[in-house]
C-alpha cells in the first residue's frame, strides 16, 4: 500500500532537515505526488496477514505482535541510518559547491583590483608628467642632436636673455632719422609707450634709451 507524507512530518518522523528531503526528493532517491498542488512523500506499507485468525490474547498472537514492533523497530532503525549518511553526503555536496564558488569570487575580485591597480598606476604617470611639464619654466630643442635652451622673457620685466641698450641718437642714427620735427614726435611716442609699461624702453634720469635689436615700427608709423 501507498501512503502519501507531508515532506515536513517526514523530516521530523527521521530527524533531519526539510533541506535534505527536498534534496533526495530531487536526486530521485524518494518517490514523490504532486495531490492538488501540493507535494507529497510516497511510502510503501506492507500490511502483514495471516491465514489462521488469532485471538487478541492469545499467546501466538501476542509473540507475533511482539516479532512485529520488533521488526519495525530495526526497520526504522535502518531507515533513519540510511537517512542520516544521505544527509551528510548532501551536505558535503553542498560545501563543497560552496568552496568553488567562494574561490570563483575570490578569482574574480583579485582580477578586479589588479586591473584598478593597473588604471591608478597609468592615471599616476601621466598625471606626474603632466605636472612636470607644467612646472618646467623653459623649453628645449635640438639642433644637430645638441640640446639649444630658449628662454622666454618674464612678465615683470626681469631679464633672461642678456639685452642690449642703445641711445636717442644711435637710435635715429640707425633709422636715418634726422628733421628734429620727427625727432620730437618719435621722442613723445616713445615717452608715452614706457608709461604704458612698454620694456622695450628705459628712462634712467630723463635719459631714454631703447633696445638694440627692436625695430619699433609701432612707434615709427
Amino acid at each position: 500500500m501507498e501512503k502519501l507524507i507531508k515532506p515536513v512530518e517526514y523530516a521530523q518522523e527521521l530527524g533531519i532537515s526539510r533541506q535534505a528531503v527536498y534534496a533526495k526528493i530531487k536526486r530521485g532517491i524518494l518517490q514523490s505526488k504532486n495531490v492538488d498542488g501540493k507535494l507529497y512523500i510516497v511510502v510503501e506499507t506492507k500490511q502483514e496477514s495471516s491465514g489462521d485468525e488469532l485471538s487478541p490474547g492469545s499467546d501466538r498472537s501476542e509473540k507475533k505482535r511482539g516479532k512485529a514492533i520488533e521488526r519495525r523497530g530495526q526497520v526504522d532503525y535502518d531507515t533513519l541510518l540510511h537517512a542520516k549518511d544521505e544527509t551528510i553526503g548532501v551536505l558535503k555536496e553542498t560545501i563543497k559547491d560552496l568552496k568553488e564558488s567562494n574561490q570563483q569570487m575570490s578569482t574574480t575580485l583579485r582580477g578586479e583590483i589588479d586591473l584598478l591597480k593597473e588604471a591608478f598606476h597609468e592615471m599616476r604617470t601621466l598625471y606626474v608628467s603632466q605636472i612636470e611639464h607644467i612646472r618646467q619654466p623653459k623649453s628645449v630643442t635640438f639642433v644637430n642632436e645638441k640640446p639649444i635652451e630658449i628662454s622666454t622673457l618674464k612678465q615683470d620685466g626681469k631679464k633672461n636673455l642678456k639685452r642690449e641698450w642703445i641711445s636717442l641718437k644711435k637710435f635715429f642714427k640707425k633709422q636715418a632719422i634726422s628733421k628734429r620735427k620727427k625727432q620730437e614726435n618719435i621722442i613723445r611716442k616713445l615717452k608715452k609707450a614706457h608709461k604704458k609699461g612698454d620694456t622695450r624702453i628705459q628712462n634712467k634720469n630723463g635719459e631714454i634709451r631703447l633696445m638694440k635689436n627692436e625695430r619699433f615700427r609701432d612707434i615709427l608709423e
